[in-house]
């Protein structure tokens, strides 16, 4: 992406910065190039077109970050339109994060969670409570988005045994859902694409909500659509098939990110929680992008002002440095596996790597900065930024719908002559540029840092437009 006009890199880095703790960021040399002897055969990339990444890899061999900024091997600048992969809303190389990290891999570098304990993860877990919607105060620490979907089914199924409602084992997603490739997260997700190979292996006693995605009644809203919180009904419809007595949960993303920015409607997700309230559902939150400032809250369900039972979290909870994962439940959730013998472990369930010393001081610095910054407000300052700026990119050619809400937007583009490759051509165009965006079909997904200053957001969006047109 180019220079601001009238800054110099150094300049537009600092503005791209307004959150960073002031601290020097030391400086690094780049590798410019590959070495020869690469090979590239040998990784198999997760989500990725491998055989045509080898033979189109120009631009895409990240060496180094920095604040909004990757820098490739060939030394080219990239604005970071995507935060990492939502995860690093302060930008790379955060200098407490770093700090951090260091210090904690010189003190105790690995901690057994078995059996075992450190106080920094009790003290996280007391600190993500306390931020989290009130009433959901427990929390379980996992690695990944995906190991957080997994669990929160796990406890959910696992509670209604405890309570005696052991008929309640149906779970309840929803199309287009993502929600990790666990096989418990593809069996309630609804992207064909994660299900479609592994059939005989999905968790039985499944239904999918319909998904909200609809162009002809929101195309180029702004924020949340006005219509479809009848949406929700069709759960009600589920209850009269299936009998409340047998659903376990329904879990559904406030925003679903992966499927390219879909907003709930208006009134949909509170609809949601009436239902589950009426018939005893657990209604689960997965919150894995949109938790810890995306939405201009804290979480999404507080930014869309519905309280879920069980919320599932990971990627900006230690700014994506290290990785972790969790779910965060309500007392009685908890309550209601604290039963028989003291001596017994009451939920067999558990990683190795849960509560990992070093994604826990990567948290707490994390959260830190998000308090000291005040983060959430800094998103809601940025939104109505990059909601006009990408909403400009409407009467670009091929444009079918522009959509918002916080620090998240899409483009969608009709298909060019195969289906994708328009974003596709869109993605390499913008990377020529100097800008990385997301692509999932033909959508281009947009999702800046927390510390991209008002001119870089604009100036991600008219290079997009750049891109747009060039791609054709």
């Amino acid at each position: 992406m180019r220079a601001l006009r009238g800054c110099t890199a150094t300049d537009n880095l600092a503005a791209a910065q307004p959150l960073a703790i002031l601290e020097t960021i030391p400086t690094r040399p780049v590798e410019r190039t590959m070495t020869d002897t690469t090979d590239l055969s040998h990784y198999w990339m997760p989500f990725t077109h491998n055989r045509y990444f080898r033979e189109h890899h120009a631009y895409r061999m990240l060496a180094s970050a920095e604040g909004a900024y990757y820098t490739t091997t060939e030394g080219q600048r990239l604005f970071d339109g995507l935060s990492g992969l939502w995860c690093c809303g302060l930008g790379h190389r955060q200098p407490r994060v770093v700090k951090a990290i260091q210090q904690q891999a010189d003190t105790l570098d690995y901690a057994t969670a078995f059996q075992m304990g450190h106080e920094p993860v009790f003290r996280l877990a007391q600190r993500i409570a306390k931020l989290a919607p009130q009433g959901l105060d427990h929390v379980f620490f996992v690695n990944s988005g995906s190991e957080a979907v997994d669990t929160a089914l796990k406890i959910a199924l696992a509670y209604h045994r405890a309570r005696g409602d052991a008929s309640r084992t149906r779970l309840i997603g929803r199309e287009k859902g993502y929600h990790g490739v666990g096989f418990g997260g593809i069996s309630v997700g609804g992207m064909v694409a994660n299900r479609k190979l592994y059939a005989p292996a999905m968790i039985p006693g499944v239904d999918h909500l319909p998904h909200t995605h609809n162009l002809k009644e929101m195309a180029f809203s702004r924020g949340q659509p006005g219509w479809g919180s009848h949406l929700a009904d069709e759960l009600e419809r589920m209850v009269q098939l299936h009998d409340a007595s047998t659903i376990a949960a329904v879990i559904v993303e406030p925003m679903q990110g992966s499927a390219g920015v879909v907003i709930p409607p208006v009134g949909y997700l509170q609809r949601l929680r009436d239902i589950c309230t009426k018939h005893g559902i657990l209604l689960i939150f997965d919150e894995v992008i949109t938790g810890f400032g995306r939405m201009g809250a804290m979480f999404g369900a507080q930014a869309f002002d519905v309280t879920p039972d069980i919320i599932t979290f990971a990627k900006g909870v230690n700014n994506g440095a290290v990785p972790m994962g969790g779910v965060i439940v309500r007392d009685d959730i908890h309550k209601a596996f604290m039963t028989g013998p003291e001596h017994m472990v009451e939920f067999f369930h558990g990683y190795t790597y849960s509560g990992h010393p070093l994604a826990v001081a990567a948290a707490h610095a994390t959260l830190d900065v998000y308090a000291e910054q005040d983060t959430p407000a800094r998103v809601r300052e940025l939104a109505p930024v990059l909601e006009d700026a990408v909403h400009g990119l409407r009467s670009e050619a091929n444009v079918i719908d522009i959509r918002n809400f916080g620090l998240a937007a899409a483009v969608e583009l009709s298909a060019a002559d195969k289906p994708g490759l328009r974003a596709v051509r869109i993605f390499e165009e913008s990377l020529k540029r100097g800008l990385l965006v997301r692509f999932t079909g033909d959508i281009i997904v947009l999702a800046p840092p927390f510390i991209a200053s008002t001119d870089e957001i604009w100036q991600m969006t008219e290079t997009l437009k750049e891109a747009i047109k060039a791609a054709g």
